[in-house]
């Protein structure tokens, strides 16, 4: 029987409670199990961008990574929702040179970047973006070099690519689930299902791997390293994963998805985290991903950064603080 959502994170303005998000948590240790969840586990959930480490295995497992001489850099921006700053596209611009491609030969679409900089910049050169500043160019960068490794045909966003069916291969073996399908995601790649708690499975997998114990095993570490020493390449400045990954060193890898997702390497404790915000709201994301970061030892909860995902304070435009955050009893009493 599936279990509703628990209520994980409070809104409050003044002495109102303005609004509640409910989710779902699932912590898994590599040795133990399940050590922790909240609301429904089994629920099947679309991992969205929290999987691009997991979309990124083929990358190397096959050989193309070492084949095409790919940097920890191409690594870490393979794994990357980035913003479309400059320090983005020019490693992508960069990298499609290198496989004697261009940006039309990706497939993720145009998307304006959030990055403010460039944004303006275009806006007063009288330009506009191209598929180079969707935030998922690093990750198709990676999928051409693996359509090119495979000498498959371009489309290698269509589902049936040999490029996807080798996605979804590593995404059911690490899940230990057989998928139930795909939805498909903002950048035009299938994104397949899992249970949450398959999914931390996974993340727990990725923590728990040992360089030069298998080819999988090395793939993980590679990647997930390339996460936590470039953390400016995985997202952008002010953005989430990249200021939790700053503070916590090379203690964690963590990677946000739309509709409120978050997933977290934490190689010392042997331990993956998944969790989804029922509502799809960010910030209750944010909130939980960072409370649960606390309580496990690798982040201060004291922390700037880290309080100022958990409580706030919220401010208006006059920069006068109207309002807080909560974690609820449910999510923050919680000790591993």
């Amino acid at each position: 029987m599936a279990h509703a959502a628990e209520r994980l994170v409070e809104v409050w303005r003044g002495d109102f409670c303005e609004s509640v998000h409910h989710g779902h948590v699932a912590v898994w240790h590599a040795d133990s199990g399940l050590i922790w969840g909240l609301g429904d586990v089994d629920g099947v959930i679309l991992p969205r961008s929290s999987s691009k480490m997991i979309q990124a295995l083929p990358l190397i497992e096959s050989g193309a990574a070492d084949a095409h001489g790919l940097t920890q850099e191409q690594l870490a921006i393979s794994c990357a929702s980035h913003q479309g700053a400059a320090v983005h596209t020019d490693l992508v611009t960069r990298w499609l040179a290198d496989l004697n491609l261009s940006e039309a030969d990706l497939r993720c679409g145009v998307q304006w970047p959030s990055d403010e900089a460039a944004r303006d910049g275009m806006i007063c050169a009288h330009c506009g973006p191209d598929q180079r500043h969707n935030n998922c160019s690093g990750k198709h960068s990676g999928f051409l070099t693996l359509t090119k490794h495979l000498k498959a045909g371009p489309e290698y966003v269509d589902p049936d690519h040999p490029v996807q069916q080798a996605v979804r291969a590593a995404w059911e073996d690490v899940t230990d689930e057989t998928t139930p399908g795909y939805g498909i995601d903002g950048c035009s790649a299938p994104n397949f299902a899992s249970s949450l708690k398959g999914f931390a499975r996974a993340m727990a997998m990725y923590a728990a791997a040992v360089e030069g114990a298998d080819a999988r095993q090395t793939a993980m570490v590679r990647l997930r390293n390339a996460m936590m020493a470039h953390p400016h390449l995985v997202a952008g400045e002010g953005r989430s994963c990249t200021k939790l990954m700053r503070v916590m060193g090379n203690r964690a890898a963590i990677k946000t998805g739309a509709e409120a997702v978050f997933a977290a390497i934490i190689p010392e404790r042997r331990i993956g985290i998944a969790l989804k915000i029922a509502d799809g709201t960010t910030r209750a994301s944010e909130a939980a991903i960072t409370q649960i970061l606390g309580a496990l030892g690798v982040i201060d909860p004291a922390d700037p950064v880290a309080l100022s995902y958990t409580t706030g304070p919220i401010r208006n435009w006059r920069k006068l603080e109207t309002g807080r955050y909560r974690v609820t009893p449910a999510l923050g009493d919680w000790r591993p």
